[in-house]
């Protein structure tokens, strides 16, 4: 099938990716939209995978203060150069995890950042709810072990279902940010700020 420039175009526009990536990638979909849209974002994944090792030393501290400023929240966002922060996008998605800190109000960062006196504290909390069930032991503990990963969407900015599409969580949506960007992009600290707390 013969790839037309009007085709390159709507798969550039919907999608923000060079024109020579887009005309490859609907070469190899024989020109499916949809197909070279997946493709694209298949190969961003990949791309941003391999930029997760690079320094990400620049990038913006991003504020959102809740209507009524009763809620505020601070977000460190980092990224490779001071380009890319300046962009309208980045600031978008710090714009975006800024109030996301403000509705879900989540502790840690991610899995990792949770001490592990409070998630042996949560196995116990959960294990003791499993047992008073009912539960045998052995099935107990695989209660747990899904609740647990239920107390790391809850807790865990990472782990979060991104309150605009809750289909992503917010990882994938750095993740797509960085496909989009071209550069290694790092959720670095927050702060979530409660009017008496």
């Amino acid at each position: 099938m013969e790839i037309t420039a009007k085709m390159v175009s709507e798969l550039r526009s919907r999608t923000g990716a060079g024109i020579m990536d887009c005309k490859k990638a609907l070469g190899e979909t024989n020109g499916n939209i949809d197909q070279a849209i997946q493709k694209l974002r298949e190969e961003g994944l990949k791309a941003s995978e391999l930029k997760g090792s690079r320094a990400a030393k620049e990038g913006l501290i991003i504020s959102y203060i809740h209507p009524g400023s009763r809620v505020g929240t601070l977000v460190e966002l980092n990224c490779e150069t001071d380009f890319v922060a300046r962009t309208e996008q980045f600031q978008e998605l710090g714009k975006d995890i800024a109030m996301q800190v403000a509705a879900a109000k989540p502790k840690y960062l991610s899995e990792e950042e949770v001490p592990a006196e409070d998630l042996e504290a949560e196995k116990a909390i959960l294990k003791a709810q499993a047992q008073k069930e009912g539960k045998p032991e052995h099935i107990a503990e695989r209660i747990v072990e899904g609740r647990i990963s239920k107390f790391y969407s809850e807790t865990c900015l990472l782990q979060q279902q991104y309150i605009r599409d809750t289909d992503k969580t917010v990882e994938s949506l750095v993740k797509d940010a960085i496909a989009q960007l071209g550069e290694n992009i790092v959720i670095k600290r927050f702060v979530l700020f409660v009017l008496g707390q």
